[in-house]
């Protein structure tokens, strides 16, 4: 889902640093209007923080829910529930300090207790998180038995010393740690409202958050509403209220409500950006995005497509797919092509050379054709696959002019399957799928969250990857000094097996009014607070 730079304070006894909400500088008019209203592709499937496994749903729980951390502009980490924290001699044990004056909307206080029920509740099989695996990338103690059903939620590593201490112990030291609990699967729920209403709890006028905003509204596929949270501890610092998120699965018809009016920001859709910038040069934006874009095959045994199962076959789809194409001629964005996973922006990640990158793409094409011919097909018995992709006219096209890429180099006959996001995620979720793209936002800046992914325990992989000498590089480079050979290898090994077809890095891509402040442009997981945000008078 979806991502910080690696703080060298973290190492040391203790860590304070200053609070940010709407930095408004002295002096700026503000806007009388103070509404924001933004675009979403897809429609939001959960609230639940613990549930939670799509950009849109985290954008708007990070209004609704705050964790022991948030992040600045910069990417840095600043206090959330936690004011500070101290580090054990060891590095193994972390007492978070939280403030005493964090409530929830309904009054209650929020206490380390909260985080402690969430937690569980998240490594808890009976949730079925999809991130529970993330209670063992972060090394905290008993959560890998846990999610395993070997240990029971009572045993996790995380203690409530008091109502405003908190207490995690990890299996060794994690240099990045402090930096995973920005990710919303950590956030605190409130256990007395989890309990009274279920699986109805995140319903409007059920939902208590602790954030700077509350549920006012959520009609699935539509919109949500949020409005400022009187009871959150800077809401003096607030600005922006009511938040919107309209669901508009046409790019085009989204471009076209920001230009009315209706939207204060948009995707730039797939090729206009160069006319955009030039007839709106303070509005058109690109910057780097940590998300990597891919079509994954489905190896589960017994499922998906058989011949996919054929390390040459997906080499050679692989080989044939000009991702040169896809960036320079579709998308038009300052999007990068990608021959291996993790994105380039990553914090401290090295690119490994992968050799197919190096060729022509004459040269792939030639090597495509040798290996699908050695894999038993051509012309007299074709190739025949299903892609399924999530609405979106840019996923479209892109399916669209693979299937050319595909037909005319290989003779490959490949039928595009268009899902709505519900329905694409819990087919891939399901193993009901040959091939299907897919794409991943770093969870934290450092590579570990792309790589960990395709670990055989990973919650998430769905294309049920599994290599043991994978798996054993990313557990090793959890305590190694430097981790980056461990990543470099796994990276060289997915590549070598074509587990995936890498296809694009992300840039962000955006049309945004000129009097919106507030959103972030350095920092490569464009992690977005609603409470930073403010309107200018123009």
């Amino acid at each position: 889902m979806k991502q910080r730079l690696l703080l060298s304070t973290i190492l040391s006894a203790t860590l304070a640093i200053p609070a940010v909400a709407a930095n408004v500088p002295e002096g700026t008019a503000l806007a009388e209007n103070q509404a924001y209203n933004y675009w979403m592709l897809d429609a939001i499937k959960s609230l639940d923080p613990q549930i939670v496994s799509s950009v849109e749903d985290s954008d708007a729980v990070r209004s609704l829910m705050e964790g022991l951390y948030n992040e600045d502009g910069d990417g840095n980490l600043v206090p959330g529930v936690a004011l500070s924290h101290d580090l054990s001699e060891d590095k193994t044990t972390y007492t978070f300090h939280l403030r005493p004056e964090a409530k929830w909307s309904n009054g209650d206080p929020v206490t380390a207790g909260d985080f402690v029920y969430a937690w569980r509740r998240l490594a808890d099989p009976a949730t079925a998180s999809e991130y529970a695996w993330y209670m063992e990338l972060m090394q905290v103690v008993n959560g890998a038995e846990i999610t395993a059903g070997e240990k029971k939620p009572e045993e996790l590593g995380v203690t409530a010393i008091d109502d405003h201490t908190l207490e995690v112990k990890i299996l060794a030291p994690l240099p990045y740690f402090p930096k995973m609990l920005t990710h919303t699967s950590v956030f605190p729920v409130n256990q007395k409202v989890v309990e009274q209403f279920g699986a109805d709890w995140t319903k409007p006028g059920n939902y208590v958050g602790n954030g700077a905003y509350t549920l006012k509204d959520h009609i699935v596929g539509e919109k949500i509403v949020m409005e400022k949270s009187d009871s959150y501890w800077d809401a003096a610092k607030t600005v922006m209220s009511p938040v919107t998120g309209l669901t508009i699965n046409d790019e085009n018809a989204a471009l076209t409500r920001y230009e009315a009016g209706e939207l204060d920001r948009t995707i730039v859709p797939a090729g206009q950006y160069p006319r955009l910038k030039e007839e709106f040069p303070d509005e058109a934006t690109s910057t780097p995005y940590s998300c990597s874009y891919t079509y994954i095959f489905n190896l589960a045994e017994g499922k998906g497509n058989e011949a996919l199962k054929d390390v040459r076959v997906r080499e050679a789809l692989s080989y044939a797919l000009d991702r040169d194409i896809v960036v320079n001629n579709i998308l038009q964005g300052g999007q990068k092509s990608a021959y291996s996973w993790t994105h380039w922006a990553m914090n401290g990640f090295t690119m490994p050379e992968i050799d197919y990158s190096k060729w022509t793409q004459a040269e792939r094409d030639e090597k495509a054709k040798a290996l699908l011919a050695e894999a038993g097909f051509g012309p007299e018995n074709p190739l025949k696959i299903t892609l399924n992709y999530n609405t979106s006219e840019a996923h479209q096209k892109i399916a669209v002019a693979v299937q050319q890429m595909w037909k005319q180099k290989l003779g490959v006959e490949m039928t595009p399957q268009n899902f709505e996001w519900k329905v694409h995620t819990d087919k891939m979720n399901a193993g009901d799928f040959e091939m299907a793209r897919y794409a991943w936002c770093a969870d934290y800046n450092e590579a570990s969250t792309f790589l960990d992914l395709w670990a055989s325990y990973s919650g998430n992989n769905d294309a049920k990857y599994a290599n043991a000498e994978y798996d054993a590089l990313l557990k090793n480079a959890k305590t190694a000094a430097d981790p980056g050979p461990d990543y470099t290898k796994a990276e060289e090994i997915l590549a070598k097996d074509m587990a995936i077809i890498p296809i694009y890095h992300y840039a962000k891509v955006d049309m945004i009014k000129s009097d919106l402040k507030g959103l972030p442009q350095n920092n490569v997981q464009q992690t977005w607070y609603a409470k930073d945000l403010y309107r200018v008078a123009q």
